[in-house]
């Protein structure tokens, strides 16, 4: 049911669109319109003010409210997917990012809306609205939101990492997270070792910072550590990034051997090692972790809160030595002015300690497996394979029949509505050409008949 003020708001609209207020022409004044329409004069203030603020009308001092010009009409390109855009590590991104609702989006990497924890995060908003003044106003403290990084603290302990809150900074999200490491970390130049295939905006962010990337191929217990050792005696890499828990786009998991052979490798050639958590909670039990085993000697962790908690609300972290993380909150200061928002931090918070939240997550866990053996039959059915199958998480990697070219998929698939995640905007080497990842959560019957279709 609409308020009186969005009844007004919604009139002044219908005129617009009818054309009987034009471009130029005055509105009613406040009190003709409060008569007409039977409220008060402050309702139409307010519905004027609010409509002023979307930029419908404008104000004149002295004289009253005024028609704005008209908008732009929306061009049909302006709305439409671009399948001219050359597939490369932007493309899902942009694809799915700026898709419609009417798209659907298996190649997407979050989960869809109604699998959040909604209500949880409702009753942390309206929680937030009796915050402090300075809570809703004010720049972020440098190291973010003590509350939540003693949260985060309690929470690595449990799991056999040593790090206290001083030790973790909190970030506007994980992107800026990396992006700030390689600031920090990084010359143009300085070469960057990545799995292959790995996270594409990991690539899109290391070309940002003009670093030369090398890859090593990864496999469903970890990096292949003989051309892992291989590529750091040959090209020296300052930094290796990578997923930990449930890897991207693979679903793999670390194994114990692997993770300690790469840290012996790392010690001995002098590797730092950013190790991005951001699936951490979809894991049914906790795999190894670089950042534990190593105690944060050469080990930084990262992660965020947008894939189990909320997109919308940006937040993510960095833990690392003392001594860096001290460097790392000048660096934010420098490009940020702060920490993240506190609103979003605060909201994070609240949300993490909502009785409900770890059923949520539990809830969350059996949903997505059950998900995922829903959907392996008819991928199988189509010919379409996993390369391995994932403990947890949303992603399938797949490799398509002989001979299909997953470009070639994605893009016929994009002209019938459906966002697809290509294989080598994944690769370094354009070596997953038949392969693609899947997100189970986006996938339902209408992806499935495209699929077959373009498959054909």
């Amino acid at each position: 049911m609409p308020t009186r003020t969005e009844a007004v708001m919604a009139a002044i609209r219908r005129r617009v669109a009818s054309r009987s207020l034009t471009p130029g022409e005055k509105l009613p004044s406040i009190r003709r319109f409060a008569r007409d329409m039977q409220v008060s004069p402050s309702t139409v203030v307010e519905a004027y003010d609010r409509l002023a603020a979307e930029g419908l009308i404008r104000s004149r001092p002295g004289s009253g409210f005024y028609v704005a010009g008209s908008p732009a009409p929306v061009a049909p390109r302006d709305v439409e997917p671009r399948l001219d855009r050359a597939i490369d590590p932007f493309w899902v991104s942009r694809q799915s990012l700026d898709a419609g609702p009417e798209m659907l989006k298996p190649g997407c990497g979050w989960l869809p809306a109604d699998w959040m924890p909604n209500a949880a995060i409702r009753r942390a908003i309206r929680a937030l609205a009796r915050a402090d003044d300075a809570v809703l106003t004010d720049y972020g403290a440098t190291r973010g939101s003590p509350t939540l990084r003693r949260l985060l603290a309690r929470q690595f302990a449990a799991e056999g990492l040593d790090a206290g809150p001083e030790q973790i900074l909190l970030t506007p999200s994980g992107t800026r997270a990396v992006d700030l490491l390689c600031r920090f970390l990084l010359n143009p130049g300085d070469t960057v070792l990545v799995d292959d295939p790995c996270y594409f905006n990991f690539q899109a962010l290391l070309r940002a910072h003009r670093a030369k990337i090398v890859s090593v191929p990864y496999t469903p217990a970890g990096p292949d550590i003989a051309l892992f050792n291989e590529a750091l005696a040959t090209h020296r890499p300052r930094l290796y990034i990578t997923n930990a828990a449930l890897h991207n786009p693979t679903g793999a998991t670390l194994s114990p051997s692997t993770a300690h052979r790469v840290l012996t490798a790392a010690a001995a050639h002098d590797l730092t090692i950013v190790e991005d958590e951001i699936f951490a909670d979809f894991e049914p039990e906790p795999s190894p972790r670089l950042a534990a085993l190593d105690g944060l000697s050469r080990v930084i962790r990262i992660g965020s809160f947008s894939k189990a908690l909320s997109a919308s609300i940006r937040c993510g972290y960095i833990v690392a030595r003392p001594d860096w993380i001290e460097s790392l909150i000048d660096l934010q200061v420098a490009t940020n002015f702060g920490g993240p928002s506190p609103v979003a931090a605060e909201l994070v918070a609240a949300t993490l300690t909502d009785g409900s939240y770890r059923k949520h997550l539990a809830g969350l866990r059996n949903r997505l497996a059950k998900r995922r053996r829903e959907i392996l039959d008819p991928l199988e059915g189509l010919g379409v394979v996993p390369w391995t199958l994932p403990r947890g998480g949303f992603y399938l990697w797949c490799r398509l029949p002989e001979g299909r070219d997953a470009a070639e998929v994605a893009k016929a698939a994009l002209r019938e509505g459906v966002v697809l995640a290509p294989g080598n905007v994944f690769s370094v080497t354009q070596s997953a050409g038949d392969l693609m990842r899947f997100n189970v959560a986006q996938m339902n019957a209408q992806v499935l008949r495209v699929l077959a279709q373009t498959l054909r």
